[in-house]
């Protein structure tokens, strides 16, 4: 008799754990998830709170975004415009002020335009010939424009060499201009 009471103790008790046994399982899986969620949670928090201060920023972001807009307008020839029109353009305004500053235009020539960094970029060279003071203030009216027109490289030399400048009168300048002007792209 005892021997049947203990078989069927045994008996009862791997009944309960069989049944207890998925339960567990599924206590296990769910703690398992708890503590993935729990994670995740703790990476995303950081992320949501920049974006509740982006959120709540949206009017100064935007405000920046349209002086930021306008500035470029500024800043590069639009992009309803031509490269070939926009190198003419720039091409015309820098001969005016050569020009106006006193220098001689030898050469001018718009370089087929380069794709950079959502621009196209317009290179133009000229050459010209004057004076040191009409070349600065040439320089000087040239950071002045807008669009801009940016210098890439400047090489300046004594017309005949210095060996043939005079001690009485201004030495004659030939400069060499590397231009370039931004175009945006389409």
């Amino acid at each position: 008799m005892k021997n049947a009471k203990l078989r069927e103790g045994l008996l009862f008790a791997a009944t309960v754990l069989v049944l207890l046994l998925p339960l567990a399982l599924v206590g296990w899986y769910v703690a398992q998830k708890n503590e993935w969620a729990q994670a995740r949670l703790a990476e995303l928090e950081p992320r949501y709170a920049r974006l509740l201060g982006l959120e709540a920023q949206r009017e100064e972001l935007t405000a920046t975004l349209a002086r930021a807009e306008a500035a470029r307008t500024q800043y590069v020839y639009p992009a309803a415009q031509d490269p070939a029109q926009a190198g003419n353009a720039a091409q015309q305004k820098i001969r005016d002020i050569f020009s106006g500053a006193g220098l001689q235009i030898i050469s001018s020539q718009v370089l087929p335009h380069k794709a950079e960094k959502g621009f196209d970029r317009v290179p133009l060279s000229v050459r010209a010939e004057g004076e040191m003071l009409a070349l600065q203030n040439a320089l000087t009216v040239l950071t002045s424009q807008m669009p801009v027109i940016v210098i890439s490289e400047l090489d300046v030399q004594v017309v005949g060499g210095v060996g043939n400048v005079s001690a009485t009168t201004a030495p004659r300048l030939a400069v060499q201009f590397s231009l370039s002007v931004l175009r945006e792209q389409p």
